[in-house]
């Protein structure tokens, strides 16, 4: 790991040097051909298989293409402390609870599942903790399922308060789980802080908070694939709205919270999981105003602060709860998209028709 590290950050600052001067970066084949001379140079780079620092130029490739579609960051550079990983293509294989790794030989590992296929290739990570994990890539041969929209449609309105409101008028809490355990960061910290750099204790505490971040993550990502489960195998069609979480994190009294919710992780589990059970995933643009819109007739208020959790239309004197309200909006917004933009009906639901009119759609 060390290597892949050390190789990763080698051609991440000459491809980096290499624009500034020529205007041009470095390709995947010209990372991959500095690997010969780079061994000459130095030994310890023969010490993993070669395959394992070829997919390091790979990882840097998709890293840039990323960056230049506007999907990540600029790469930055891999550290020692943080997390690490390692891929190895060939000469794998996976048999009872032994992993057989190139030059490593077999490697006593708990198998979780063993899925059916072929195995390609098995990435090997270190947590900041000093956790070891392999995640084993299989390919199983199957066409990706296409999917259907017939059945039940559900809108999703995330919160803070409420992690997430269905359009059914269900409300799942949020279990705060960075704030259960901030006192208990916040001592591990304090401690680290009063550690000499360099030293093996600063290196023991750094662990302990590791740990604890491991900890807020596990549970948190447990919370997130239940839910998303839950929600995914009661419904036929999603419907979540595309939130900026970048844009909202810059609002300081709510920054902590809304990053401790893991949106667009929850987004993310939720599309992949549609797609494996042949159900419709629909993102409604972050600018539509599910929240200010009467979803009984359709009536648009001017202006709707956060502090009001609950409201009454002015034109037809519908008593609304935010959340459900919001959701039940992002629910026929979806159907609409669905449908294709045009005046519509899906599941036996309404679809909202275009701005300045009233006129209401129902099928029976």
């Amino acid at each position: 790991m060390g290597c892949a590290r050390w190789f990763y950050n080698y051609a991440l600052n000459l491809t980096s040097e290499t624009y500034k001067t020529t205007g041009k970066g470095l390709s995947r084949n010209e990372i991959i051909n500095l690997l010969p001379s780079l061994k000459k140079e130095h030994e310890w780079l023969t010490e993993p298989p070669s395959q394992c620092l070829q997919q390091v130029a790979l990882d840097l490739s998709s890293a840039f293409l990323n960056f230049f579609e506007k999907r990540g960051l600029y790469p930055n550079f891999k550290k020692k402390g943080q997390k690490q990983s390692i891929r190895f293509p060939q000469e794998i294989k996976l048999d009872g609870s032994y992993l057989t790794l190139p030059k490593l030989g077999k490697v006593y590992c708990k198998v979780s599942r063993k899925p059916d296929g072929k195995l390609k290739s098995v990435t090997v990570s270190l947590t900041s903790s000093g956790e070891y994990y392999a995640a084993c890539l299989y390919d199983d041969g199957k066409d990706i399922p296409v999917s259907s929209s017939e059945g039940k449609a559900v809108g999703i309105d995330m919160g803070i308060t409420h992690y997430a409101i269905t359009s059914d008028g269900t409300k799942h809490g949020n279990p705060k789980y960075y704030r259960k355990y901030e006192t208990k960061l916040a001592q591990k910290q304090k401690l680290l802080s009063r550690k000499h750099k360099g030293s093996n204790n600063r290196n023991k505490a750094r662990i302990k908070v590791a740990i604890v971040h491991t900890k807020i993550t596990r549970c948190r990502e447990d919370f997130l694939h239940k839910l998303s489960r839950k929600l995914v195998d009661e419904n036929q069609v999603i419907v979540v709205e595309n939130l900026a979480v970048k844009n909202m994190v810059r609002n300081h009294k709510l920054a902590k919270s809304i990053s401790d919710a893991g949106w667009g992780q929850f987004c993310t589990m939720l599309k992949y999981k549609a797609e494996w059970k042949r159900k419709t995933y629909i993102e409604v643009d972050r600018f539509f105003p599910s929240s200010k819109t009467c979803s009984n007739c359709l009536h648009q208020v001017d202006h709707l602060s956060l502090d009001i959790r609950s409201w009454q239309c002015p034109r037809c004197q519908t008593l609304h709860d935010r959340d459900v309200n919001a959701a039940i909006n992002i629910r026929d917004e979806g159907l609409r998209i669905l449908a294709g933009g045009h005046l519509a009906t899906a599941s036996g639901q309404r679809v909202r028709p275009s701005k300045g009119t009233a006129f209401r759609g129902y099928v029976g």
